[in-house]
């Protein structure tokens, strides 16, 4: 029998058990006396305030009262021996047609006495009831075909704007459950149906439409915007293509104004920082509009409060990541970087990385991702501009202690700190770039000794990398196995994990200090290379290869020059 019948009829069951035989403390055995007297016996029947004697008992009343318990033994008695319908491809059937009979009741009556809610109220709980009820359809991804052949999918997006937000949070309960990630690998096919039909009946916008109305100091209201977001990263995960569409039909706005609205920080904040991070991973339509609706300065404005105090929670730390992941993601189309200078990007996150809160290390990936390529040109001149060479050159000399803490490798760090430094040397012109290039110079050539103290630390990593897979092409080799194209790229992938792509940033760091017109720093890194017995072809090697792998999807141009520089470079290396 399904779980849902056994429970209707368990409940039932149990309130009229407990209207024939209310529960009563266990006193132990009570003794009969044979002196008590009628009354007594009337007030034990009847409960002790409902009659003050024996002349209060109206005849009628008593009759009444044993009728009432026949009634209900008699209910009890049928309600055991009914056999519930079994919920097969008839039933569902039956029960969508309940819903459309109901919902087309309601919207009837509604119209036909709008200023009256009691000719209506009945039709609205019963209405709520079958959806309700609906939701067993859940649990048989397989018949969703059932809902899109009855159009009944039409009707329940049509209840989203129901003028009763009661029966509008029912529905968004049930098309979360309807959603839920794991229901519909249940059944592919069944989830293909549905999610089409959904998205046809623009269903993002219906539930926009929806949340606008929505009072989130209303617990109930209030989880209906948590099961609205739920609906809406379902639909993305099984179909991430719709996230385009999604953004432009309100959601992206909705999410901006969320975000940002002055509310205590809970759940559903945290929900829509990570809805807005799903929607701009890998889409830059979505980080275009973003940009044009402000939403650079509401990312800063609420990054800001995190400059000088850590989150209170692990979810609020958790929203920071989704907010720093966003702005990334943002600054990875160039007029988006241009928005991010003017909003004084660069100053929060140079203040970030002075105060030494949990949120450096994610100041330090944005920075990183807002200076690469010739599009950051401008914030690499406004970084210097700000003394940003003051605060990124003691992280680029000692990796700090707290960083596990907030969830970043030592080898993460490194990575954006290197990124950021060749980032600077391929962009800065003039009176930056020498000043950069000076940093390297004082107090010994210190910063040259750790920029080979890296260069060693991860040639050594690759090299060990490098033989492993030698080691496994050469077992290959002698298995008769062809070493394809695809498992070459795995090679190069398993090669970068283990370091490659910050020794390549070295290197570049190290050709680049090398052409500059500071001796001194080329002398150091000759010196330190001879002492340890490596050669410079080790180095012109590692750049030839990264020349070769570089790759920009948006300019063949800049690839191109870009291998022609390092090329150039390496000449007088």
């Amino acid at each position: 029998m399904p779980y849902h019948f056994l429970k209707l009829k368990n409940d039932r069951c149990s309130e009229l058990y407990s209207t024939l035989y209310p529960s009563k403390p266990d006193r132990g055995t009570k003794r009969p006396r044979e002196e008590e007297s009628e009354e007594a016996k009337l007030r034990q029947k009847f409960g002790r305030d409902r009659f003050r004697s024996y002349e209060d008992v109206d005849p009628a009343f008593v009759v009444e009262e044993e009728e009432s318990k026949k009634k209900a033994e008699q209910m009890l008695e049928e309600m055991e021996e009914e056999e519930p319908e079994p919920v097969d491809e008839g039933y569902i059937k039956k029960m969508i047609l309940t819903f459309e009979k109901r919902s087309y009741k309601n919207q009837e009556l509604r119209i036909k006495f709008p200023d009256n809610p009691e000719k209506f109220m009945e039709s609205e709980l019963d209405l709520n009831d079958i959806i309700q009820e609906m939701h067993v359809i859940a649990t048989m991804p397989n018949l969703y075909r059932l809902l899109v052949e009855l159009n009944a999918v039409h009707s329940i997006l049509g209840l989203l704007g129901h003028d009763n937000t009661d029966v509008s949070i029912g529905v968004v309960d049930l098309l979360q459950e309807l959603t839920d990630i794991d229901t519909l690998h249940e059944s592919e096919e069944g989830a293909e149906v549905i999610i089409d039909a959904l998205l046809e009946g623009h269903v993002v916008a219906l539930l926009v439409q929806n949340l606008e109305r929505l009072d989130e100091t209303v617990k109930e209201e209030g989880d209906g915007v948590h099961n609205t977001l739920a609906i809406i990263e379902n639909i993305a995960e099984f179909r991430p293509e719709m996230c385009s569409e999604a953004a432009q039909q309100g959601l992206m706005q909705w999410l901006l104004k969320r975000i940002k609205a002055k509310m205590p920080f809970d759940a559903n904040k945290l929900y829509a920082s990570e809805i807005l991070a799903i929607l701009l991973q890998n889409n830059d339509s979505n980080r275009e509009l973003l940009g044009e609706l402000d939403g650079i300065d509401v990312l800063l404005q609420q990054l800001s409060v995190f400059k000088r105090h850590n989150p209170s929670t692990a979810e609020e730390q958790e929203m920071m990541e989704n907010l720093f992941d966003s702005l990334c993601s943002c600054l990875m189309l160039s007029s988006n970087r241009e928005r991010f200078l003017k909003g004084e990007g660069l100053q929060l996150m140079n203040l970030m990385l002075r105060e030494k809160k949990m949120s450096r290390a994610s100041a330090l990936k944005v920075l990183d991702h807002a200076m690469i390529g010739p599009e950051g040109a401008d914030n690499c001149h406004k970084f210097v501009d700000i003394l940003g060479l003051r605060t990124i050159f003691p992280l680029f000399m000692k990796s700090p202690k707290k960083i596990k803490k907030a969830g970043v490798t030592e080898k993460e760090h490194e990575e954006h700190v290197c990124s950021i430094m060749a980032n600077m040397l391929r962009n800065l012109k003039g009176q930056q770039r020498t000043r950069l290039l000076t940093k390297f110079t004082e107090n010994d050539c210190e910063k040259v000794d750790r920029l080979m103290e890296l260069y060693f630390k991860y040639l050594d990593a690759v090299q060990l990398a490098d033989k492993k897979i030698e080691g496994e092409k050469h077992d290959m080799v002698r298995r008769g196995e062809i070493i394809e194209e695809d498992m070459e790229e795995e090679f190069y992938l398993r090669r970068l994990d283990v370091g490659l792509f910050i020794l390549q940033l070295v290197c570049y760091i190290m050709v680049e200090i090398c052409n500059s017109n500071i001796p001194q720093g080329r002398q150091r890194i000759f010196q330190i290379l001879n002492m340890r017995g490596s050669s410079v072809k080790i180095v012109r090697h590692i750049m030839k290869e990264y020349a070769a792998n570089i790759g920009d999807a948006q300019s063949e141009e800049f690839k191109d020059s870009e291998q022609m520089r390092i090329l150039e470079l390496l000449e007088n290396f």
